[in-house]
């Protein structure tokens, strides 16, 4: 197991406040920013004249215009952690504000912190996913600044020597974006504590501080500036995601705030070895936003250059206006901030043991880049492929219909149609339903062997997902058993040619799409129930009989 010495003492503490709630003024600090944003929007508002369609369209097209992008992310991901990094307080999203807080994460003097030693099997699991080599001994360390929600005005995380470096995370493009493999670089994963929130009032004239967030534990990844396209980095974001749930270590929801990406775009000259002025964008609550946000900032960059106001491009961090389609300025960057990192010391060293690398490495599950290359040598699509590895759950589902005796692809077209649809009709996810997996596998045999047909069998997937049950007991329940009977089909045609005679002399005239015609009406006094292909086939010979 991880040898870590875990210091400091846990007593019971009982904390009140009046409020539930502690104030901060910040009246210049805001009133600073919100000139600074208000003018620079008004600036680019004046100085944008292209269309946010054009600007797109020419960061799709940067290659041809001589114009390169280089993108890095650094992603945080929230634990799943019943408790704090380092004291006992639990935290729940959307708890009242200051409601599970205690001297040791407010900061409070003569505190000490504890580690959890999850956090650390969480480090350790992420790492291996994530192909980076572990670090047998590992420190913790105290980043110095102030900010209003860091009540300790420091945040213990770690700097020069982090738990996991060196890795790399494969990825498949999605096929409406060209597809295509990519692999990209990651730098390092490290432990640290997130801070707490600050709620701002409506008139902007004060501040709340909440820290319920504070002390949460958080790992951070950082990536090589691997990418090149805005959908490269949405990709790469979606892909850690499906990472840390199918790891089970975070639920990343990035609503929440448990996964959060701050992107650092720049763009070259092709050719050029040195990268240009880097350019960090926060604000994104989505992939499909980091995807816009960085096409955006990529096209903004690339027409200055272009204009002769490259040195206009200046090291900042920008916000993501999802309304507008665009980034502006939330502050500038003299230079490399000077957090003044030293080691921390009320924390001994994390060592690891290799027996317990490899009892963690063997308790990982099958991830997606494994379960993707699985699926794609079952002969499915690359679309099926990421359909299906893309939900833990949904591929859970998949692979428990195959082991009843499903075949792949039918499994997968039930999974990707009907099901899928009905999901999102419903707002549901796959393991929300009363169907299972067997009853899925049971219905693909009943429609395979001819005891149902396929739209009975659509009918029997609504019930089956709504109120459960079994295959078998539905179509004995309501009698829909399919006919295969070709004299009692070809009763029934004769029956619906002798009440059609015009429409049979329309057929018999050229109109041979009206088979359409006569098969409805056979199907709709069958309801539903005839052989679909033994009555096309008798219907066919009737119709073209002389």
């Amino acid at each position: 197991m991880a040898l870590t010495l875990l210091r400091g003492m846990r007593t019971p503490i009982s904390f009140r406040s009046n409020t539930g709630l502690f104030f901060t003024v910040l009246r210049p600090r805001l009133a600073r920013f919100t000139t600074r944003a208000e003018s620079a929007q008004a600036t680019e508002a004046k100085a944008a004249a292209k269309s946010i369609q054009l600007a797109t369209k020419e960061a799709a097209e940067q290659k041809t215009q001589g114009f390169e992008a280089i993108i890095g992310i650094e992603t945080h991901v929230q634990l799943s952690t019943v408790t704090k990094a380092f004291c006992s307080c639990p935290y729940n999203y959307g708890s009242q504000p200051n409601t599970t807080i205690c001297p040791t994460c407010m900061g409070h003097p003569g505190t000490l912190p504890v580690l959890n030693e999850k956090v650390v099997e969480c480090a350790v699991k992420l790492g291996l996913a994530l192909n980076c080599e572990i670090s047998m001994t590992s420190k913790f360390d105290r980043k110095q600044y102030f900010y209003p929600d860091l009540p300790k005005g420091y945040q213990i995380s770690q700097f020069d020597i982090p738990i996991a470096k060196k890795g790399y995370v494969d990825l498949d493009l999605p096929v409406e974006f060209g597809g295509g493999h990519r692999k990209f670089g990651i730098t390092r994963v490290h432990m640290e504590e997130d801070a707490g929130k600050l709620l701002h009032s409506e008139s902007g004239s004060y501040s709340q501080v909440d820290l319920n967030r504070a002390g949460v534990p958080l790992l951070e990844i950082v990536s090589e500036p691997d990418m090149r396209t805005g959908i490269e980095a949405a990709e790469y974001g979606a892909e850690l995601q499906r990472i840390v749930r199918y790891l089970g270590v975070s639920n990343g929801n990035m609503q929440e705030g448990s996964l959060r990406c701050d992107v650092n775009v720049s763009v070259r000259p092709v050719g050029q070895s040195e990268f240009g002025t880097k350019v960090e964008i926060k604000n994104m609550n989505s992939f499909s936003e980091i995807n816009r946000a960085i096409d955006y900032e990529i096209s903004r960059q690339i027409l200055l250059h272009k204009e002769g106001q490259a040195d206009q491009i200046v090291q900042e961090t920008r916000l993501w206006d999802e309304s507008s389609q665009k980034t502006f300025t939330m502050r500038k960057k003299e230079g490399l901030a000077d957090y003044r990192y030293f080691p921390e010391p009320d924390l001994p060293e994390v060592v690891l043991t290799t027996d317990y690398i490899d009892e963690i490495s063997k308790s990982l599950p099958e991830l997606p880049e494994a379960k993707r290359r699985r699926y794609e040598n079952m002969g499915l699509s690359m679309q099926d492929v990421l359909f299906l590895a893309n939900d833990d759950n949904v591929a859970h589902f998949f692979d428990s219909t195959l082991e009843h005796g499903a075949d792949a692809k039918l499994a997968c077209n039930w999974i990707m149609g009907d099901i899928a649809a009905y999901l999102k009709n419903e707002k549901l996810s796959i393991d929300e339903t009363k169907l299972t997996p067997l009853e899925l596998s049971e219905l693909i045999a009943s429609i395979k062997n001819g005891t149902i047909s396929g739209k009975i069998g659509k009918e029997i997937l609504v019930e089956l997902i709504s109120k459960g049950g079994t295959v078998k007991g539905v179509i004995e329940e309501k009698d829909l058993v399919q006919i295969a009977d070709p004299a009692e089909i070809e009763a029934m045609v004769d029956k619906v040619i002798a009440e059609n005679p015009k429409q049979l002399e329309q057929y018999r005239a050229g109109k041979t799409k009206l088979q359409g015609f006569f098969a409805g009406q056979v199907m709709k006094a069958s309801k539903g129930k005839a052989n679909p292909v033994l009555l096309n086939k008798i219907l066919g010979e009737k119709l073209n009989a002389n």
